[in-house]
């Protein structure tokens, strides 16, 4: 009886395993085949063109514009506040009301931070339809994500190295920025990949903060659209199947490519340590 119950676990296992790349691969493969036709030079390094003909290199600019903006207003603040959280606050009814805050961030639809972001940074910060309005606004978004990845990761950290460092003359701020930051590093880049994950995946809340305007960006006070933006607009407004897949299949380059550098980058830097 145990081995059959066993036996019934891991076919179980399996077959959730297999369909869940089996969905992943019937995805990509719809994408792919549908987009592939569309991309090549041209497209790639064009500016857009009404007429169907042009490419999309304004938005893969205005793409990692949002990307760069984003990260970087949102990775510092997020990581502090995981470190405050973890290592400094008192584990007491404040602390909960902020991780239920922040849990409560993670749960709310992109339409609203949307609608907060084109009041807040569009309308009242006077910023008008610009990239730093939606860096702005998706920070925001991905801000939970970078706190809970950040407070995990700093969890891992044996409390032993922690009083080792103190037991050996170093202050608290040594022993977080010399031993505990660098022993869970993998842990907060993990974080920050899944968080270039939504970032490229935003539309709802770039449309109503960023705009739609399809030309180069002269700055980040420029409105502009970007390529989740533009295959949506693209399916919506003219039908064109193939041109927001091949859309898709840049994204999905884009964020491979991000999410390797990321891989070797926190390689180099464990190895640097060790």
């Amino acid at each position: 009886m145990r081995r059959a119950k066993e036996l019934l676990f891991n076919i179980l296992v399996w077959a959730s395993a297999i369909f869940t790349v089996g969905i992943l691969i019937a995805i990509i493969g719809f994408i792919f085949i549908k987009g592939i036709g569309k991309i090549n030079l041209n497209f790639l390094i064009s500016n857009y063109s009404a007429k169907g003909d042009g490419g999309i290199l304004p938005m893969v600019v205005a793409t990692l514009y949002t990307v760069g903006l984003s990260l970087l207003f949102a990775t510092p603040i997020g990581v502090l506040a995981a470190v405050y959280l973890q290592e400094y606050a008192k584990q007491g009814k404040i602390v909960k009301f902020i991780r239920f805050a922040t849990e409560s961030l993670a749960g709310i639809p992109s339409i609203v931070y949307g609608l907060f972001g084109g009041i807040f940074f569009v309308v009242s910060l006077k910023m008008g339809y610009s990239i730093l309005a939606g860096s702005l606004t998706v920070a925001i978004i991905i801000l939970p994500t970078i706190i809970r990845t950040t407070e995990e990761a700093l969890k891992t950290v044996p409390q032993s190295y922690r009083e080792a460092s103190l037991g050996l003359g170093a202050t608290k701020f040594q022993t977080l920025y010399k031993v505990i930051l660098p022993s869970c590093l993998s842990g907060i880049i993990s974080g920050i990949i899944l968080s270039v994950g939504r970032i490229v995946g935003e539309s709802a809340a770039i449309l109503l903060t960023a705009g739609t305007v399809a030309k180069m960006p002269k700055g980040i006070f420029s409105s502009a659209r970007t390529l989740t933006v533009h295959s949506y607009l693209t399916a919506n407004e003219s039908g064109d199947i193939q041109t927001a897949a091949a859309v898709g299949i840049v994204l999905i380059i884009i964020v491979l490519v991000l999410n390797i550098s990321t891989k070797l980058i926190t390689k180099k830097l464990n190895k640097a340590k060790g």
